[in-house]
């Protein structure tokens, strides 16, 4: 069950991830919420006191991550290969799942 609702979470996420990332025709994009990874960790780091909460590889070209901060606040980022990350998702009341072993 704990590992159908991580499956489900994911797909979520993923979905979320696509929705936002491409919301409006390609000439109306703006590069606005974009820099290289380690600017984008320093701020989340200082501004929201956000760290490392999980990753997961898209495909071979980007990575995305959860920073979360003790208060519940959270962030979503794609990194690309090149190193430029973009911030997805932002919310509130993140809470972590308690990790599954293998079963006996």
């Amino acid at each position: 069950m704990v590992r159908n609702v991580i499956r489900g979470l994911t797909r979520a996420i993923i979905l979320a991830v696509v929705v936002s990332a491409h919301p409006y025709p390609a000439g109306s994009q703006t590069v606005a919420n974009c820099a290289e990874r380690s600017q984008v960790i320093e701020f989340l780091a200082q501004k929201y006191d956000e760290k490392p909460a999980a990753i997961g590889l898209i495909n071979p070209q980007a990575v995305m991550e959860v920073f979360a901060a003790d208060n519940g606040s959270w962030t979503l980022i794609v990194t690309d290969v090149s190193g430029r990350s973009c911030v997805i998702l932002a919310g509130k009341s993140w809470d972590p799942m308690p990790q599954v072993g293998p079963k006996a």
